[in-house]
């Protein structure tokens, strides 16, 4: 496992395993690469790379004005130095949003995209919803961990209090002037990608129960990528991918060596 920061400090490990392409992990806002603990562990014969995305963790943000283009273009340079002609991206969260804008800009640097816990066209409701919950952030500048119930079923964190602890950690430990600037963005999000543009073959996944990353946003995101497939976490919230990580991982792995082998 190589560990390392670019020149314009992105922070990432990179295990390199073969010469077939490696997996992409892009992780939510207010997080950390160490969320994708689960998927490293049963990729760990695979080639994976993972990062902090601007402003998060060990990795910096030099600007005040930032836009999903810039996230893209740090995965570029991020691949370049790496000599990586071409990837399997999966994003979660508003890492799903960057990897949706990825696709639809350097598309020919990916092999399969898997969005996981991608929001489209929130209703009303949950527009002001996320809305207070920046205005609190903003205001009391730190983050609740309120989220962890909304990321995770209660029954999960009660028996995994590590976890809980782990995941609590990391959201302290944010610099809440570059978690604003990107939260900013995550929120006042106005799907306005065109998603014609995306050709690679795409797999949507989210969790039965995530309240944000809803399975009705999920549905209409399959309508409108062509060559995407839809699958459904059983009994998963925002976190599936730490929660239900057998049911992710496979479904990641098996759509994966489908689009090896085309």
């Amino acid at each position: 496992m190589k560990t390392a920061t670019t020149a314009s400090g992105t922070y990432y490990l990179f295990n390199k395993k073969n010469q077939k392409p490696p997996i992409v992990f892009i992780h939510g806002v207010g997080l950390t690469h160490q969320i994708w603990q689960p998927q490293l562990e049963f990729f760990r014969e695979h080639s994976t790379l993972v990062y902090d995305i601007l402003g998060h963790g060990k990795s910096s943000l030099n600007k005040e004005k930032i836009s999903f283009n810039d996230f893209s273009e740090q995965i570029i340079e991020l691949i370049d130095e790496l000599k990586i002609d071409q990837i399997h991206l999966v994003g979660f969260s508003i890492g799903s949003l960057i990897a949706r804008n990825f696709a639809t800009r350097f598309g020919e640097r990916l092999k399969s995209l898997i969005l996981l816990g991608s929001i489209y066209k929130r209703s009303n409701e949950q527009q002001k919803i996320v809305n207070q919950r920046f205005e609190q952030a903003k205001a009391e500048f730190k983050l609740s961990k309120q989220a962890l119930k909304r990321w995770f079923t209660d029954k999960y964190l009660e028996h995994n209090p590590d976890i809980y602890e782990k995941i609590s950690s990391i959201l302290s430990s944010n610099n809440m002037i570059n978690f604003l600037n990107v939260y900013e963005l995550f929120v006042k999000h106005k799907n306005d990608e065109d998603f014609n543009k995306i050709k690679v073959n795409t797999l949507i996944m989210t969790g039965e129960f995530d309240i944000g990353s809803t399975v009705e946003m999920s549905k209409e995101l399959n309508k409108l990528i062509n060559n995407s497939q839809l699958n459904i976490i059983k009994n998963g919230k925002h976190l599936c991918s730490i929660e239900c990580a057998d049911d992710v991982n496979l479904g990641i792995k098996n759509f994966i060596d489908t689009n090896e082998e085309a």
